[in-house]
């Protein structure tokens, strides 16, 4: 997949078929607004393409309001690139490109920058200043322009549209299944281990910790059910994201126990999957009531994980089928 920051020098010659968003986590509903650029780019014999902006049109114009992101930049583009996209276009957003109305921004972008042959966009897709322009509006302007526009209807899943929006709230209510169903495949953070308490050594139960950067989504605090990625191999885990208030409150971690592994990963980039919570944060009277939790929620957790290899065998964590 080519990737090109700005406008080309002058308008792609390989019909270009396009996709605009910024694609945050990569949803069922995502997938299958690129599976459609991809199908009838071969249909026409096309350049599949996707339109993105950096940085986030809201970073812009509602500063301090954006939300936490599911996806990073390289999650994107190996998303894009493994869906059959080839040309990815990131504009730098602007006050200027906020500032174009909707006829300007097709213009201007969309046939003079990219000579655009057909667009596909959500049925609720809105652009130009003020967010004032229309599916309606893009359609008309898209036949004064010279291309097709294809409006396409969101994906609903359990009577309700997915969208980044509800799987944010979904993870940061601890809801991870509904968030996987969603995605179509578990949320994942990656991040670097580094040195903490050795305190869950000491308790019997060692844990890699991982600072997340602050962007990121992070789950509800509690336990949860994981797959870990360590050196290309996919390892069952139970994870803990909190303050360990039995303790003291202190830096909010992601904690993550690989079972049946002895594994020396300072400094290592490692990803975890959330498969399911198994229960939320508690503070406990004792040490002794906490290990015997702690062995409750390891017992708990290797049945979710396998229950969840046994329905989807062929999955690893870089999969992105549907889970």
């Amino acid at each position: 997949m080519n990737i090109t920051r700005g406008l080309p020098p002058a308008p792609l010659a390989s019909c270009p078929i396009l996709t605009i968003g910024n694609f945050d986590g990569q949803h069922v509903g995502h997938r299958a607004l690129l599976e459609s650029v991809v199908e009838n780019a071969q249909r026409l014999h096309g350049l599949p393409m996707v339109l993105s902006f950096d940085p986030h049109p809201i970073e812009v114009l509602r500063p301090g309001t954006v939300p936490k992101f599911l996806s990073d930049a390289q999650e994107k583009y190996d998303f894009f690139e493994c869906l059959g996209i080839r040309e990815l276009i990131i504009l730098p957003f602007t006050q200027d490109l906020a500032a174009l109305t909707p006829d300007q921004f097709v213009g201007q972008v969309l046939q003079k920058g990219l000579g655009v042959r057909l667009l596909l966009v959500g049925e609720n897709f809105v652009f130009g200043q003020g967010r004032s322009g229309t599916i309606q509006d893009l359609v008309r302007l898209g036949v004064q322009a010279n291309f097709d526009v294809q409006p396409v209807k969101p994906v609903v899943l359990n009577g309700a549209v997915v969208s980044s929006t509800r799987i944010r709230t979904c993870l940061t209510n601890g809801n991870v299944v509904e968030g996987r169903q969603c995605l179509g495949r578990p949320y994942r953070l990656t991040g670097t281990v580094i040195e903490g308490e050795k305190r869950g050594r000491q308790l019997g139960w060692p844990t890699a910790n991982l600072r997340i950067p602050p962007h990121r989504v992070l789950p509800a605090d509690g336990i949860y059910a994981t797959l870990t990625e360590v050196d290309g191999s996919c390892l069952p885990s139970v994870a803990y994201i909190g303050k360990r208030p039995t303790f003291q409150n202190g830096e909010r971690l992601l904690e993550v126990h690989i079972f049946d592994k002895t594994l020396t990963l300072y400094g290592k980039d490692i990803s975890v999957s959330f498969i399911e919570q198994v229960r939320e944060d508690m503070t406990f009277s004792t040490v002794d009531d906490l290990l015997k939790q702690m062995d409750q929620d390891g017992i708990q957790a290797r049945a979710i994980v396998e229950r969840y290899h046994t329905s989807f065998p062929q999955l690893s964590l870089a999969n992105r089928g549907n889970a």
